[in-house]
């Protein structure tokens, strides 16, 4: 039975989008697929607000998130560490032998800029990892306050993950000076799992040239050899590409300030409602995400059993709690697709039987 998803991640896929993929494919060296790119890539570019290429990958987020490791890292990498995925980050770094500092904060804090400085004033690395959304905790990090730290360390080539809050929110990559922003197709982009994007600054690529072992399939050199072209390097997943022009012109006929704008009714609404049923946030409010809520079980609801019900009552699904907090938590998403009527429908049904599984 299919259910309707309000998980962060995959998010629920329209109809239009799952249509558009049933469009017949082409030879990835055709006119016709350079066409394709060539549609795809300046709208594309333009929620990246860059001028740099924007690289596409059939892989998870993490495919290319491992590829930025291997690609700038000389000395040393300090990863930011304040979730699940960010702590996942330092293990990969370690994992591609790379020389790796974890600059630790509790989970459901954000990054510190003046920790993040300190750090960086070792002079140990020239590189360093940010996730913006951390999605597990649902914190968002100030990344324009990082951002005027990295810039006072040229030689830092930054690399933020954008994966849970690209399209959600305006994040000005060239504006903020990100050198490397990773996002995926499956979270506020409302597209089934399997491409990400990668926009690589100058100096990032600049980087790459001087690094050994960069490996080939997330080579950024070779992705740039191949998206002078209109091109990627390896087949790519064109029925993917069908769905993320399809998902490009819905957001550009609703308007990108009218995006943000849903996306923020969406998530006060169920932050709104939370907080109505005395549920806490996890994160400070100032630093909840705009895509999700992630709440406190404070009221230790039997979360397993709420959920099975919601599936079978009403064939929606959100989540029970990420990694060590699974269950201490639960998380809803409101990105994508996702209407204040859409929210409130999910809401709805969860009062009808919330009632019944608050162990008091």
């Amino acid at each position: 039975m299919a259910y309707k998803l309000f998980i962060p991640g995959p998010v629920e896929v329209s109809e239009k989008t799952y249509k558009a993929m049933t469009t017949p494919i082409m030879g990835h060296r055709s006119k016709d697929f350079t066409k394709l790119v060539d549609e795809i890539m300046p709208r594309l570019k333009q929620l990246f607000y860059t001028n740099d290429p924007v690289f596409l990958s059939t892989s998870s987020s993490w495919g290319v998130m491992e590829g930025a490791i291997r690609n700038v890292v000389k000395k040393g990498v300090l990863n930011c560490c304040n979730g699940a995925f960010s702590d996942k980050w330092y293990d990969v770094s370690k994992r591609c032998g790379k020389a790796a500092g974890e600059l630790k904060f509790d989970w459901g804090k954000p990054v510190d800029p003046e920790a993040l400085e300190k750090e960086l004033s070792t002079n140990k690395y020239d590189a360093v990892t940010i996730i913006h959304n951390e999605t597990s905790t649902g914190t968002m990090t100030d990344i324009r306050a990082v951002s005027e730290v990295l810039k006072k360390f040229p030689d830092v080539v930054s690399i933020v993950d954008t994966v849970s809050s690209f399209s959600a929110m305006p994040i000005k990559k060239d504006e903020l000076g990100i050198d490397v922003m990773i996002t995926g197709c499956q979270k506020a982009l409302a597209i089934p799992p399997g491409l990400s994007f990668c926009s690589v600054s100058e100096k990032a690529m600049k980087r790459a040239e001087t690094v050994e072992g960069r490996g080939y399939y997330f080579d950024f050199l070779e992705f740039k050899k191949f998206y002078d072209k209109s091109q990627t390097p390896s087949t790519p997943i064109i029925s993917m590409l069908f769905a993320l022009k399809s998902k490009l012109d819905d957001i550009f006929e609703e308007g990108v300030e009218n995006r943000y704008a849903r996306h923020a009714e969406n998530n006060k609404i169920v932050r709104q409602w939370g907080y109505s049923h005395g549920f806490e946030l996890f994160p400070e409010e100032k630093y909840g995400s705009i895509t999700l809520n992630c709440f406190k079980n404070n009221l230790n609801i039997d979360l397993p059993a709420l959920l099975d019900e919601l599936k079978k009552r009403f064939a929606m699904v959100f989540n029970g709690g990420y990694g060590k907090i699974k269950g201490t938590t639960f998380r809803i998403s409101n990105m994508g697709d996702e209407t204040p009527e859409t929210m409130r429908e999910l809401l709805d049904n969860i009062d009808v039987i919330l009632p019944n599984y608050i162990n008091k």
